[in-house]
């Protein structure tokens, strides 16, 4: 069961709802209904799932809908059709008291404005959600200290708002959503206001805390390039429709329409593309207590190699290399086990590795570059030629 969903959520503003459903379902796009009707389709049939886990990235220009959908979730904004389903459960069918349970102990809101009370200290802003839950002092003050450590504010329990940057007053925000303890982070435009430095900053604070928490993510923007650092995955809006859905790399190299194909115009696909990506498949390879020397040197002799890697026997983990010349002089000693010259300090990069990291580690490789999976499972091999090849396809943006 997915943490969030929204099926086909549709909601317009005006005073004749239905006239404005009426013509969505005849297939009439946003402008014609408001010049028609003055009705307007803020969003039409929204449907996306977001897994316990994640950070979904809703992308979009302005008017796209990206806010009005995240109010959806909280029910701060009622859809006018369609459903809101945090874990399984109807949002708009709850009473004002499970409503605001939802709010206060499911949803954690960071806000791009920060919305801190000037006259409370950066401790008391922390606590304030935990304060109007009514938890008792030292339980919120306890809690609220350690959000602020972790967003990297201890020490200025005791400062005012007013003494702080625009990215630590955005720390403090952070830190008072998740003192609550929330499944959910429902992030609308939380950087947008910050410094391109400082933004950098708090994007990275997101992920490593992701890391830590990993708490289920909601974050709205209308930057491709925070989108691609932060989204899992990335729902894209326009005039209140999605109109694509995926990976940040599906977004980029397979654009659903001409629209996305504009939307993504000049972005560097090196920030997505992974050693997955550009990975081949490694052909034959050695496994321990089965392979000898000479059935190694045969292997190599057919790929026309020189090197050969190997595999663990019962787990086929990567267990290292082997050369032709050891294989060799293993083979002429009269000796079977390849343990003895298995290379078991060589290279690997995880498959999720971006590619820019591996230019640096292949520079003087004498062998392909090993990709392994999480359970240090030979995933595939890159070759410089290969590689070149991707980023020279990809500079730019374009193939």
């Amino acid at each position: 069961m997915a943490k969030i969903q929204f099926d086909n959520v549709t909601k317009t503003f005006g005073s004749r709802p239905e006239q404005a459903m009426r013509m969505l379902d005849q297939g009439m796009d946003r402008a014609a209904i408001q010049q028609r009707t003055g009705q307007v389709a803020a969003l039409s049939k929204v449907s996306f799932l977001v897994e316990e886990g994640e950070i979904v990235v809703v992308m979009g220009l302005s008017g796209s809908g990206k806010s009005t959908l995240a109010r959806c979730l909280n029910n701060l904004i009622v859809p006018t059709a369609g459903r809101v389903l945090v874990d399984g459960v109807y949002v708009g069918g709850l009473n004002s008291a499970a409503l605001r349970h939802l709010r206060q102990h499911k949803l954690g809101m960071v806000f791009q404005n920060f919305a801190l009370f000037p006259h409370k200290t950066v401790l008391q802003n922390a606590e304030y959600g935990l304060e109007v839950m009514g938890a008792p002092k030292t339980q919120r003050t306890e809690k609220a200290l350690e959000m602020l450590a972790r967003v990297g504010l201890a020490g200025w329990e005791g400062a005012m708002p007013a003494e702080l940057s625009g990215g630590m007053r955005q720390r403090v925000g952070l830190a008072r959503a998740l003192a609550l303890d929330p499944d959910i982070l429902l992030m609308d435009e939380a950087f947008s206001a910050l410094d391109p430095l400082i933004r950098r900053d708090m994007q990275e604070e997101l992920i490593r805390l992701q890391d830590d928490l990993r708490k289920t993510v909601l974050f709205i923007t209308h930057d491709l390039d925070e989108a691609i650092k932060l989204g899992d995955r990335i729902v894209l809006l326009r005039d209140g429709c999605v109109v694509q859905e995926g990976t940040p790399e599906d977004i980029l190299t397979s654009p659903a329409d001409d629209y996305v194909a504009r939307f993504v115009e000049g972005a560097d696909l090196t920030r997505v593309l992974t050693a997955a990506t550009v990975m081949k498949p490694w052909g034959d390879v050695a496994v321990l207590g089965i392979d000898g020397p000479r059935t190694a040197l045969r292997k190599m002799k057919n790929q026309s190699i020189t090197s050969l890697f190997v595999l663990e026997r019962y787990t086929h983990s990567l267990a290292g290399l082997i050369t032709a010349d050891d294989a060799l002089a293993l083979a002429q000693d009269g000796k079977r086990d390849l343990d003895a010259i298995v290379r078991k300090d060589i290279i690997t990069v995880h498959e999720s590795a971006p590619v820019t990291e591996l230019i640096p580690l292949m520079a003087d490789l004498p062998h392909p570059l090993a990709v392994v999976d999480d359970k240090h499972r030979l995933a595939g091999v890159i070759v410089r030629g290969a590689l070149l090849g991707a980023l020279a396809e990809t500079k730019g943006g374009t193939a």
